[in-house]
């Protein structure tokens, strides 16, 4: 095994690990602020298994749209709602044995699609030095997976809308006078003096 591949491999296993422990946790951390924080890491770490498999415009995308986006939005919301532990952790542990059972079946089936197809090393073959992967990725979007994309354009489009029209409470009076009006103001209607007696 050569320098390079040695040193991919032990990055990916690196990011790999990393991206489990991160995972592990956002669901075993008591306190949300640290849940969400922890989720931060496992996005950077994916991010970097992205950037392993030569797709750099994936892993900025997540990194600036989750990380630098979303995520501080979760972060407001879970600190300004102060969310109450204790009536939750009763629903949690009567969960319990379910999720041990779903983890250990989603394990399985990992070992098993990686004995299947024999992997051994994460390392990918060599590609050219022109390739884009952003243009290969623009070219599947709007070629093999136009009708997909914008059907998802158009759900985010019903969304918002929906979002906006549930949140909407009517029009507003508005405080401020007209522009008009102000135009007409002169110093007899605005200003008035008044003696105070000695």
């Amino acid at each position: 095994m050569e320098l390079g591949e040695l040193i991919h491999t032990v990055m990916f296993y690196a990011f790999g690990s990393l991206a489990i422990v991160a995972s592990l946790m956002v669901i075993l951390s008591k306190n949300s602020v640290h849940s969400a924080l922890f989720l931060v890491l496992s996005f950077v770490a994916a991010s970097g298994l992205w950037l392993l498999a030569q797709a750099e415009f994936l892993a900025i995308t997540l990194v600036l749209v989750y990380v630098g986006a979303v995520m501080v939005l979760f972060l407001f919301v879970v600190m300004m709602l102060d969310v109450e532990l204790n009536a939750n952790k009763q629903k949690l542990v009567r969960y319990f044995p379910l999720a041990i059972l779903v983890a250990l079946t989603f394990v399985a089936v990992l070992i098993f699609a990686f004995i299947k197809d024999k992997v051994i090393s994460p390392g990918l073959p060599p590609v050219l030095a022109d390739y884009s992967n952003v243009k290969a990725l623009g070219y599947l979007l709007y070629t093999e997976y136009l009708l997909p994309f914008e059907v998802a354009g158009l759900l985010l489009t019903v969304a918002i809308i929906a979002a906006i029209g549930l949140t909407f409470r009517g029009r507003r009076e508005a405080k401020s006078p007209h522009p008009s009006e102000q135009i007409l103001a002169t110093k007899a209607n605005r200003l008035k003096i008044i003696s105070v007696g000695k």
